[in-house]
């Protein structure tokens, strides 16, 4: 499969979210959050500004990620509980949606890996003893899965921030 990433630029975005510590096996105890999340935001009338993303912060696929369950907000809010305000960087990303099952984007993002690599273009991230540490790396839920159940036909974008 050829891929045909993008390079955007995109402003700061300010955003609500929840964190875990998880393996690829346990992605779903993050991923789960995300309606609780969405809810606990609207009951308490604070304006959505987009799609719900999953943010990682901190990457070792053979040990732990340290993931953000996020939500775009309209404007910074006052965390509460293990929700958490926070803002996401501006600057140039390297950009793909991917439409097809969650499962298939191990396999596509290092498609999109080595197509930066390919252009010479360098990630904001630095290597950790404990993994690689990420400026912004995201994955943005485009489809609603109310609105359709087929995981075969979900909209991902893969939004990870190139170094300036």
């Amino acid at each position: 499969m050829s891929i045909k990433p993008e390079i955007i630029e995109r402003g700061e975005q300010p955003y609500a979210a929840v964190r875990g510590t998880v393996t690829m096996q346990t992605f779903g105890e993050i991923a789960d959050r995300m309606p609780e999340l969405i809810g606990s935001l609207l009951a308490r009338g604070v304006g959505l500004a987009g799609a719900p993303f999953f943010r990682y912060t901190l990457i070792d696929m053979q040990a732990q990620l340290e993931v953000e369950a996020g939500i775009p907000t309209l404007e910074v809010i006052e965390g509460e509980g293990d929700v958490f305000a926070a803002v996401l960087p501006a600057g140039h990303y390297v950009s793909h949606t991917h439409v097809g099952h969650p499962d298939e984007l191990v396999g596509v993002t290092g498609q999109v890996l080595d197509w930066a690599a390919g252009e010479g273009l360098t990630w904001d991230k630095t290597d950790t003893d404990r993994g690689e540490r990420w400026g912004c790396r995201l994955e943005v839920l485009k489809s609603d899965p109310r609105v359709e159940p087929d995981m075969t036909k979900w909209e991902t974008e893969l939004v990870f921030r190139l170094a300036e």
